[in-house]
């Protein structure tokens, strides 16, 4: 009696119960729920008439649009898998995914044509290339294929361990790992979602968060889960943000620490016209908690801090708020909800273990590796056993992240391990220090790295990035974070810089300002 666990299950009830429901808006464009699935049926049809069969492997380089979500349906519904990549790489980038990931099509949106047409001799075993807009010469067209196509497809039986999507990493030091995530591990996260969250029908969900993103958190699959609506923007704009927040009745969204500074340094004018109770998510990076403040309080908006990895599906724990919080002040639930919090439910527990596997006390100051095992984890690495076998060790993927574990058993990452500073024998977190920086009036963004010292081994430096109209020197930092900080803790330098390196995901790249890289642009 047992059937498979897969987000399709949820598009198939969705088709049932909402048909006649907005469920996407792109510009001009409406979609009914019955409108979005006959066109995410055209497409099966026309993939399979193309010679897709279950298991191919179909690409897709876009930004947030109905076209690229449709794809997160048709293509497992037509039994291939979806390889999501991130539109801002590079050429080198596109080709290598596309040839690891062995992906017999590709579908792109009309401003990256050129550049995925300049490596067509670099990627042979690609053997359709699809335009989703505009036109180039021989590429097909999105649209046409669906015309030429009706809604009848071969059913594919769906087994929940095998892949739904392949998801790759930023590749920021070395080339980006294909992550198998499988129906199951996609299933049990949008349960977990949909646990913690109260979505329901008349939530209006604003795609700013890129739909490659971790298949965009599985927000792909959620809203349609509680018969939502889609409303795509292809590009996180704080000005778009608003607008679109105004225009369509926004109700939800999800976006990186990043992108929240963005929205709370947005012009007064902005601001100042938006509504109030719009919920967000943010992950992707530890958030500061002046950051949620700042947000929650001077727009009325509501915060929830979630955390994962791509390896996990991608959502593992949620910061939740409980009843006790609710006589705390702003600033003291700001710092709960910028910790990584507790395990979602169904996704199996999460740990924070030290060298020996235990599990660290819970004291607020042992840190220890975030370890998780279960549903979550994804199937492996694409073809990389090594880097498998080393991420999942005796049942539990090793995460990377150093965190400690408070009284309450709430989570909170101090740093990448990679990243923690050891100063004269003492370990410093960077996010600790940053989330120090950015309560200063003067601070938009700031990044913490370690440099060799003489004396200390290793030092803190920050990189400052400062508010527009706003000035700030090295000496009025230094005596702020002395106020805030334990005194060996307090930076060593500061840089002013006009913009911190960030990866294409929007995480920001510390080995480039480790490394004192000449594209920094300083200010």
């Amino acid at each position: 009696m047992e059937t498979p666990l897969t987000p399709l299950d949820f598009a198939r009830r969705a088709r049932r119960l909402y048909p006649e429901r907005e469920a996407v808006v792109d510009g001009e464009i409406r979609l009914t729920y019955r409108e979005f699935f006959e066109r995410c049926d055209q497409w099966s049809a026309a993939l399979q008439k193309y010679g897709i069969k279950r298991g191919d492997r179909v690409a897709t380089i876009a930004p947030n649009t109905h076209a690229h979500l449709e794809a997160f349906y048709a293509v497992p519904q037509a039994g291939a898998v979806i390889v999501p990549i991130n539109f801002r790489l590079t050429a080198a980038d596109f080709a290598y995914i596309l040839n690891h990931s062995g992906a017999r099509m590709v579908c792109v949106q009309a401003d990256y044509l050129d550049i995925v047409d300049s490596i067509r001799d670099q990627v042979p075993q690609v053997e359709s290339f699809v335009a989703y807009s505009g036109v180039k010469v021989g590429w097909s067209s999105y649209e046409e294929m669906l015309k030429g196509a009706d809604t009848s497809f071969e059913a594919v039986s769906v087994d929940e361990t095998e892949m739904i999507a392949l998801n790759y990493t930023s590749g920021t030091t070395a080339n980006p790992k294909g992550v198998m995530v499988t129906h199951r591990n996609t299933a049990m996260n949008i349960m977990g979602h949909l646990m913690h969250t109260q979505m329901t029908a008349a939530d209006r969900y604003l795609w700013v968060l890129p739909m490659f993103h971790a298949n965009g958190w599985c927000f792909v699959w959620t809203i349609t889960a509680v018969g939502g609506c889609h409303i795509c923007l292809p590009k996180a704009d704080p000005k778009l943000i608003f607008e679109m927040i105004l225009r369509e009745h926004v109700t939800l969204l999800c976006a990186a620490p990043t992108v929240l500074i963005s929205i709370a340094n947005a012009p007064q004018e902005l601001r100042a016209g938006a509504p109030r109770g719009v919920r967000v998510f943010t992950a992707g990076a530890p958030p500061a908690a002046a950051t949620i403040e700042r947000v929650e309080g001077e727009l009325g908006w509501e915060i929830t801090h979630v955390y994962g990895l791509t390896e996990v599906s991608p959502i593992v724990t949620i910061s939740e708020i409980r009843p006790e919080h609710a006589g705390l002040s702003p600033q003291e639930r700001a710092v709960i909800k910028a910790r990584q919090g507790v395990e979602y439910l169904g996704n199996a527990e999460v740990r924070v273990v030290g060298d020996t596997g235990a599990e660290v006390p819970r004291d607020g100051a042992t840190m220890g590796e975030i370890v998780i095992p279960g549903n979550a984890v994804m199937k492996g690495y694409y073809n990389d056993a090594e880097a498998t076998a080393r991420a999942i060790r005796d049942g539990w993927f090793h995460s990377g992240d150093a965190a400690v574990v408070h009284s309450d058993g709430y989570i909170e990452i101090r740093d990448r391990w990679k990243d923690v500073i050891i100063s004269g024998g003492e370990n410093i977190s960077s996010v600790e220090v940053e989330g120090v920086l950015l309560r200063h009036p003067a601070v938009q963004e700031a990044a913490v790295v370690g440099m060799p010292h003489e004396k200390w081994g290793e030092s803190p430096q920050a990189f400052v990035v400062l508010r527009s109209g706003h000035t700030a020197t090295s000496e009025e930092m230094r005596l702020f974070c002395r106020e805030h900080l334990a005194h060996f803790k307090v930076p060593h330098g500061f840089e002013f810089i006009a913009e911190l390196p960030k990866t294409a995901t929007g995480k920001i790249q510390k080995y480039v300002l480790r490394g004192g890289r000449a594209n920094i642009t300083r200010q």
